[in-house]
């Protein structure tokens, strides 16, 4: 007989989906090669839309969601993995067409996993996430486009939500002098504690803008898309760097070829969800070694199971600050 243990499941319904904790059987995971014990998950932007279903990210009738999770091999038929490994997973589909984080238990491919890196705990990977990997990936990106701390200012979009906050954090710590754009004022405080030296009103960059403006940042992190990404490209400095990660103010790009034919600025995607297995372990490396831990502390709340349908809503409505973990036992 197999066990069961506590999940958060999405069920579609006829006039939309609903949420709710049920005891869930151990045998009806699907397919994979090494089960965890869930320590702890996490809260995306993308987890957001798929608990609200505002957008079609859950692709079953019935799913655990949860893009992200931390915890420990109980059982592997993948020579790469064996019981008692500490492992980490973001993205590959799981939380969308695979059962997820938001569980006690999972059954996933190795071929998905990472294994913990030294100096991090199953709760701090998750207090980093997808949205700390992103981060992290972006800040790699800006790197292999040659950008260097003297170079000029480097601006973070969405500065206050999980992709910025870590971003401040990364890039202070390397060196850069980091701008933060945000719609919160009253975070001002807060960001310039994770190392952002300026304060810029997202209303500066949210509307439409000139094809080309003024030069005020060598390089870029924007998880925020649209139009905003339309004036960050445009005053990008020449020969800077932008990388592009998110879509919070939406997906379009309202923008002209005039930065990039004139300034050879360059425009770099960032992909989290299915980034091959080596730079997933380049980033996460890199995270144990260049985050400032004091810091994602300073950035992280925690809550339950049954909290994420109320913070699914929040985190739409950009009103959760930094990272927050999810004790998938509580």
């Amino acid at each position: 007989m197999s066990e069961t243990f506590r999940a958060l499941l999405v069920t579609k319904t006829d006039d939309g989906q609903k949420s709710e904790i049920v005891d869930f059987n151990e045998a009806d995971l699907m397919e994979g090669d090494v089960s965890v014990d869930i320590a702890a998950s996490t809260i995306n932007f993308k987890d957001g839309l798929a608990l609200t279903g505002a957008s079609p990210i859950i692709r079953k009738p019935a799913l655990i969601p949860g893009i992200d999770f931390s915890g420990t091999v109980t059982a592997s038929d993948n020579p790469g993995f064996k019981p008692g490994d500490k492992v980490v997973l973001n993205g590959w589909g799981v939380g969308e067409g695979h059962h997820g984080g938001y569980a006690e238990k999972a059954r996933v491919k190795g071929d998905w996993l990472v294994k913990l890196p030294e100096g991090l705990s199953l709760e701090q990977a998750m207090a980093i996430g997808t949205a700390g990997y992103t981060a992290m990936l972006s800040v790699l990106g800006l790197e292999k486009q040659g950008v260097k701390p003297g170079d000029g200012d480097v601006l973070v979009t969405g500065a206050a939500g999980g992709v910025g906050s870590v971003a401040i954090a990364l890039l202070s710590k390397l060196g850069y002098r980091v701008l933060a754009s945000t719609g919160r004022a009253s975070e001002a405080d807060y960001l310039k504690s994770l190392g952002a030296e300026e304060i810029i009103d997202r209303a500066e960059l949210s509307e439409k803008g000139k094809p080309l403006g003024k030069e005020r940042w060598a390089a870029a992190v924007d998880a925020v898309g649209s139009h905003t990404l339309a004036n960050v490209l445009a005053q990008t400095a020449y020969g800077g760097t932008v990388t592009a990660c998110g879509l919070a103010q939406g997906p379009d790009l309202p923008a002209t070829v005039m930065p990039f034919i004139l300034r050879g600025v360059k425009l770099i995607g960032i992909d989290s969800v299915m980034a091959p297995k080596a730079a997933r372990e380049e980033a996460w490396s890199r995270l144990a070694k260049d985050l400032d831990l004091k810091k994602l502390d300073a950035m992280t709340t925690k809550a339950g199971l049954a909290d994420l349908p109320k913070l699914a809503g929040d985190i739409l409505a950009g009103k959760v600050r930094g990272r927050m973990v999810i004790d998938v036992k509580a």
